[in-house]
């Protein structure tokens, strides 16, 4: 058994990595260059902030590349790295996991995985066994499930239990406007088993930033702009007390989104996609919001009435 996983209060996600480059082609259009990427890095190495997060799926491999190629130079054991199987890109033959994390480490050029997670619950009978080999091969140090409900979690516990390993983490979509794991039980459930909870979506690609606006929408075309446009005048007063609780506090919307998730007892995964991200978080990581302030941005967020759930998510009651 691996000594218990211990981790930063923020973890970088780079979801966005995974683009093509091209802007309005990529989940952000972003255009990242080798050199911003590795001033991202830079940066992180001072901050403590050293957890990145990302999946063979985000770009089929480009993201896993690029992450590579940003910490190349780095020592290894100055950063985790955290990376995910995902059942639906799944080859056929008899150690399909296995082998996606062998792309993985090829991709990471890396001999080991931090925290290795099953990215859907598809089948949670049939993918977590393929965990055990894995973590007594010591090519992956700990593991957690993405996107399972309370049961799923359970189930996926029992079957690493038997050889001696637990669930460690969970990574479900997790924000002001989406708090069904905290409905269902599940944050509940990893506070008292000490497991970990990372939260993703925190920002709600941008919509919980205070950037965007009715008067100042996503751009037009991006996935983005389709998912959120049209509800933004419903968060207005939510993102206007957000940015009324971080002005108090010379912090951003963004940044009291992310000390809310870390308020709560979870992990957020925020994306990175410039070095002055990287401040942002630092900010996050000291503020403290009151129970008072919690309660108000939780009510004001159950009154937009906006649902999020993304449609590759289940219920998680």
């Amino acid at each position: 058994m691996n000594d218990p996983l211990v981790t930063p209060s923020i973890a970088l996600g780079t979801w966005a990595w995974g683009d093509s480059g091209q802007a309005g082609n990529g989940y952000f259009g972003s255009r990242l260059t080798e050199h911003d990427l590795h001033e991202i890095a830079e940066k992180t190495m001072t901050s403590g902030l050293t957890l990145w997060d990302t999946a063979t799926v985000y770009g089929m491999g480009r993201s896993e590349q690029a992450l590579a190629r940003a910490l190349k130079g780095f020592d290894r054991s100055a950063y985790q790295l955290s990376t995910k199987f995902t059942p639906q890109i799944a080859r056929n033959g008899n150690a399909p996991v296995a082998e996606a994390l062998e792309q993985s480490l090829t991709n990471l050029g890396t001999d080991y995985i931090d925290l290795y997670w099953i990215h859907s619950p598809a089948d949670v009978e049939r993918w977590t066994p393929s965990l055990i080999p894995l973590l007594e091969s010591g090519k992956v140090r700990h593991v957690g499930v993405s996107n399972h409900n309370l049961d799923e979690i359970a189930r996926a516990d029992q079957i690493l239990d038997q050889a001696g390993y637990r669930v460690e983490a969970v990574q479900n979509h997790y924000s002001l406007l989406y708090r069904s794991s905290e409905e269902a039980g599940i944050l509940d459930h990893c506070r008292v088993n000490g497991v970990r909870f990372f939260s993703y979506m925190v920002l709600e690609q941008g919509a919980l930033t205070g950037r965007y606006g009715p008067q100042s929408p996503m751009p037009a075309g991006s996935r983005r702009a389709r998912a959120y446009n049209e509800v933004l005048p419903r968060l207005q007063a939510l993102t206007d007390r957000m940015t009324a609780f971080g002005a108090a506090r010379d912090a951003s919307p963004a940044d009291v989104a992310t000390a809310w998730a870390v308020a709560k007892g979870t992990t957020p995964i925020i994306g990175v996609t410039k070095p002055g991200h990287i401040d942002g978080l630092l900010r996050a990581r000291d503020v403290e919001l009151t129970g008072q302030e919690i309660t108000e941005l939780e009510a004001l967020a159950d009154a937009t009435g906006v649902d999020t759930r993304g449609g590759w998510e289940h219920e998680m009651h």
